[in-house]
C-alpha cells in the first residue's frame, strides 16, 4: 500500500573501538600535530581491529536497528548498503546481511558506490520503497573500512564506521522519525576517485573544497529549504557531512547556523570521516536526542561530485542507543599500518 510518507523505525550504529591519534600520525612522519590539527579540526580517527571489515561493522549497526524497532527482522525485504570498502570486489555485501540479519528471503538487496554518500543514496532508495508499498520495511546502511595512502593528508581523517537506518510508514507505532523531503545534487566534479586495481584513492586537492565540497552542499542545502519552503531559523538540528571539522564549519558560519543546531551530530572531532557512514553516524546522534516535533536538516556529500539532503520530522522524542561500555584501544602508527595493509580492496 503506498503512503504519503515513511518514517525511521529504528537506527543503530558501530564504530570501532580502536583509535589512533592524529599525533601519533603526524609524528611518524615528521610533521607537526598541532598543525595538523588546527587545520583539520581532528584530533583522533577511529580504525577498525584485525577482525573487523565494512560487512562486520554493517552487521552490528543492522542488529542494533532491528532491535530498536522491535519487528521481526524478517519483516524487513530491502537493504541497501553502501561504502567505499565493500569486502569483496563481486560478492555483495548487501546479500551477505540479509543473511546474517535473518531478514526476509525475498529481499531487494544491492551495494551502492558514491563516496561518501552512498549511505544516504540508500536511505532515499528505502523511502521511495516504502513510500510506493514496494516495501512494509527497509534497511539502509552507510559503512567502511576507509582506505588512505601512507603520508597522504587522508590519512588523519580516513576513518571506520557503520551507521544503519530502518525505514517504514510513518502511521506505525514505532515510528520515530518522518523522511519530509530528499533531494540531490549531482555533478562530474573530479575532486576523489580511487581507479580499478588501485589500493588507495587519490584526489585533486584544488577541487577537494571548491568545486567540490562547498557547491554541493550549498546547492543541496538552499534546494531543500526552497521546495520544502523552510527557513534555517526552523530547523533544530543540523548535520553536514563531514570530511574534517573545517569544511562543515565554513558552511556553518557562511549560513548564520548557531552552535546549538551544529553541535548534536559535530562528531568528526573524535572520530574521524568515516565516509559513506559519516553523515549517518551524526544524524544516529541527533535522533537520539532530538525531540517531538523538532526538525533536523542533513546534508551528505560524495566525491566525484554530488549532495544529497534530508529535512526531517520527530514525531516523538528519540530513544538512546545502549551505552557502549568498551573502553578505548589507542593503537600505534606501526599496528594501525599492519592491520590496513592486510585490508581487502573492493
Amino acid at each position: 500500500m503506498p503512503h504519503s510518507h515513511s518514517a525511521i523505525v529504528g537506527f543503530g550504529m558501530f564504530i570501532p573501538n580502536n583509535r589512533i591519534t592524529t599525533e601519533e600520525i603526524a609524528k611518524h612522519w615528521e610533521r607537526d600535530p598541532q598543525e595538523i590539527i588546527r587545520g583539520l579540526g581532528v584530533k583522533e580517527k577511529a580504525v577498525a581491529g584485525t577482525d573487523e571489515d565494512s560487512f562486520t561493522l554493517a552487521f552490528e549497526a543492522g542488529k542494533q536497528a532491528i532491535d530498536m524497532a522491535g519487528i521481526q527482522s524478517s519483516e524487513i525485504s530491502a537493504i541497501f548498503v553502501g561504502s567505499e570498502s565493500h569486502p569483496y570486489a563481486v560478492k555483495p555485501t548487501s546479500g551477505m546481511l540479509a543473511a546474517a540479519l535473518d531478514l526476509h528471503p525475498f529481499s531487494y538487496c544491492a551495494d551502492l558506490e558514491f563516496a561518501c554518500k552512498a549511505g544516504t543514496a540508500g536511505l532515499q532508495i528505502v523511502d521511495a520503497f516504502v513510500k510506493c508499498g514496494q516495501a512494509t520495511y527497509g534497511m539502509a546502511i552507510g559503512t567502511d573500512k576507509a582506505q588512505a595512502k601512507p603520508g597522504d593528508a587522508l590519512e588523519y581523517t580516513a576513518a571506520a564506521g557503520a551507521a544503519a537506518l530502518i525505514v517504514g510508514p510513518d502511521s506505525t507505532d514505532n515510528a520515530i522519525c518522518r523522511i519530509e523531503k530528499t533531494i540531490s545534487f549531482t555533478t562530474d566534479t573530479p575532486d576523489f576517485w580511487r581507479s580499478a586495481g588501485a589500493p588507495y584513492p587519490e584526489h585533486a586537492g584544488r577541487f577537494t573544497g571548491e568545486p567540490g565540497y562547498f557547491l554541493h552542499v550549498r546547492q543541496a542545502l538552499t534546494g531543500i529549504l526552497s521546495v520544502t519552503k523552510t527557513k534555517l531559523s526552523e530547523v533544530d538540528h543540523i548535520v553536514l557531512h563531514m570530511p574534517n571539522a573545517k569544511f562543515p564549519s565554513k558552511i556553518a558560519k557562511e549560513f548564520k547556523m548557531s552552535k546549538e543546531q551544529m553541535q548534536t551530530g559535530f562528531i568528526v572531532p573524535h572520530i574521524g570521516n568515516t565516509y559513506s557512514a559519516c553523515s549517518l553516524l551524526g544524524l544516529v546522534q541527533v535522533l537520539q536526542e532530538a525531540k517531538k516535533n523538532q526538525k533536523i536538516l542533513l546534508v551528505s556529500y560524495g566525491s566525484g561530485a554530488g549532495a544529497d539532503a534530508f529535512l526531517f520530522t520527530m514525531l516523538r522524542d528519540g530513544p538512546a542507543l545502549p551505552a557502549d561500555e568498551r573502553s578505548l584501544h589507542y593503537v600505534s602508527y606501526g599496528e594501525y599500518r599492519q592491520n590496513y595493509e592486510k585490508s581487502p580492496v573492493s
